[in-house]
């Protein structure tokens, strides 16, 4: 098997995520945010839609990690990325860390707005 070092040359991807925070390029970030090529934002979650609709024209879709388990988001926030032309998909934050590092590794325009995971039900991982 042939192993193949992973690069980033247009952003900085999630190095781990814990407990009410992310890890990105070492550094830990507090909090909700949106991560994007153009760097992190912090982002007052799923009622918020401006700190996303601020990469329209950056970005084609937008991964929302929706917290420990997948849930709907208001249908406020899917129309007004809908209108800007954002793609978007649904997924728990986990999953959205990691699908976010494996398509910003193919070079694909992309933002995560994720949800910090709670205290009581996190554990970090790497």
């Amino acid at each position: 098997m042939e192993f193949k070092e992973v690069s980033y040359p247009q952003g900085t991807p999630f190095d781990g995520y814990g407990p009410g925070f992310f890890r990105l390029g070492g550094k830990v970030r507090e909090g909700n945010l949106v991560m994007s090529p153009s760097g992190p934002r912090p982002w007052g979650g799923l009622a918020e839609s401006e700190p996303i609709l601020a990469l329209a024209g950056e970005i084609d879709f937008v991964l929302i990690g929706t917290g420990a388990e997948m849930q709907p988001v208001p249908t406020a926030l899917r129309r007004s990325l809908e209108e800007a032309g954002i793609g978007l998909e649904l997924m728990a934050t986990a999953s959205a860390c990691r699908t976010y590092n494996v398509l910003l590794g193919e070079g694909r325009r992309l933002a995560a707005a994720v949800l910090a995971l709670p205290m009581e039900e996190a554990a970090e991982t790497s």
